[in-house]
């Protein structure tokens, strides 16, 4: 039984976007919550599980465009914990990977809140899965690291480029649809080999996912022309050279290759 009683703070990963891989853990979490702040990267889908009586309150951050302040997503949820309610903060993916749940655990537990977290599936499991590709693959690629654009959007950003470009690991990008440029050269320069596998994925398992492979030295190209307005992951890694095989099938249809002279 999930345990969720009044003055309590859930942080629930909502995964991807496609409602059938929310663990059943979030989804009773879900059906007795009293309000739900939730990204704007959730799916309709996802909220439909919400049960009928609960408030829902966007507060989700995209592009740019932020709804609310860190500092004020925290307020409000210290508010309604302290209020009585059952409070669940649903983050799209995983709470635990790039979703400022430091930020939010840190503000329940110094109003005295009990806050629990429901993990979800990252974005780049999705996207691995939609693949039908392995992150990690024996005596190939023995590492997996996450990583988001962001923090190598400022100048000077204090990034270990020669440890990312390891070619015997697999690298997941969030948000790296504006600096694939940047990413792809440094990559490069720290010996990455140009020619190393890359996926992009927009979308990961909701009906308009988009798929696309490529190579590293090609993926401003590919970042620049085929990704749209969607949220992307980008792969990069040997454990990828499965992406570059042709797959047939309607679940496929769209899947392209990006080669080399593509516009």
């Amino acid at each position: 039984m999930t345990d969720f009683k009044p003055h309590t703070v859930w942080l629930v990963g909502a995964g991807p976007g496609d409602p059938d891989l929310l663990t059943r853990k979030a989804e009773r979490v879900l059906a007795l919550a009293d309000v739900v702040f939730h990204d704007a990267l959730v799916g309709p889908g996802v909220l439909e599980l919400v049960g009928p009586g609960a408030r829902l309150v966007p507060v989700g951050k995209r592009a740019g465009r932020h709804s609310r302040s860190q500092a004020a997503i925290d307020r409000m949820i210290v508010a309604a914990a302290l209020a009585g309610q059952r409070v669940v903060r649903l983050k799209g993916g995983d709470p635990a990977i790039f979703a400022r749940t430091a930020e939010e655990l840190a503000a329940c537990r110094a109003a005295g809140i009990p806050v629990r977290i429901c993990p979800g599936i990252t974005a780049a499991s999705a996207a691995a899965a939609s693949l039908a590709v392995p992150l990690t693959l024996r005596g190939e690629a023995r590492a997996l690291t996450f990583m988001t654009a962001h923090a190598c959007a400022g100048e000077g950003a204090d990034i270990d480029w020669k440890a990312l470009a390891d070619p015997q690991a697999t690298l997941a990008i969030y948000m790296g649809k504006a600096m694939a440029g940047h990413i792809a050269h440094q990559l490069i320069a720290a010996g990455l080999d140009p020619a190393t596998p890359v996926a992009l994925v927009e979308n990961a398992s909701l009906p308009g996912e988009r798929r696309f492979h490529s190579r590293l030295d090609l993926l401003p190209i590919a970042a620049r022309s085929v990704l749209g307005h969607g949220p992307a992951v980008i792969l990069i890694g040997p454990a990828l050279e499965a992406a570059r095989v042709p797959q047939s099938g309607p679940d496929l249809a769209s899947e392209r290759p990006l080669a080399a002279g593509a516009p």
